[in-house]
C-alpha cells in the first residue's frame, strides 16, 4: 500500500509541475513578442513624372520603371500633381509600403527663345 500512495504522490507531483511548466510558456512568448522590435520606418527622395493620381495614390514613372506610393491626408502637395507633371517625392518605407508625406511639382520650363541674327 505504501509503494502505491508514493507513486501516486510522485505522478501527481510530476503532473503539477508539467502543468505549472506549460502554463508559463504562453507568457514567455509573449513577452518575447513584446520586446521585438516593430519595422523600421526609412525616409527616401526620388523624382519623375506623374503617370497617374488620386486622392489615395500616386504612380510616378522613373528611368522606364513606374513607381506607386500611398498618398494620405497628411501628405503635403505643392502644386497641381497631374498626369505629366514633373514631380519630387519625400516618402517613407515600411515593409513594402512606400507613403509619400511630401509631393512637389517643379515648376514648367520656360519655352526656348529661337536664336535669331
Amino acid at each position: 500500500m505504501r509503494n502505491i500512495l508514493k507513486a501516486t504522490a510522485l505522478v501527481a507531483m510530476l503532473a503539477l509541475t508539467g502543468s505549472a511548466y506549460a502554463a508559463q510558456t504562453p507568457a514567455t512568448a509573449k513577452k518575447a513578442a513584446a520586446s521585438a522590435k516593430p519595422a523600421a520606418v526609412s525616409n527616401h527622395t526620388t523624382s519623375g513624372t506623374v503617370k497617374s493620381a488620386s486622392d489615395t495614390s500616386l504612380v510616378i514613372s522613373k528611368g522606364g520603371k513606374d513607381e506607386t506610393f500611398i498618398v494620405t491626408s497628411s501628405t503635403e502637395k505643392k502644386g497641381d500633381v497631374a498626369p505629366g507633371a514633373k514631380v519630387s517625392v519625400h516618402y517613407t518605407v515600411s515593409g513594402k509600403e512606400m507613403t509619400a508625406t511630401a509631393i512637389t511639382v517643379a515648376p514648367a520650363k520656360p519655352a526656348g527663345k529661337s536664336k535669331g541674327k
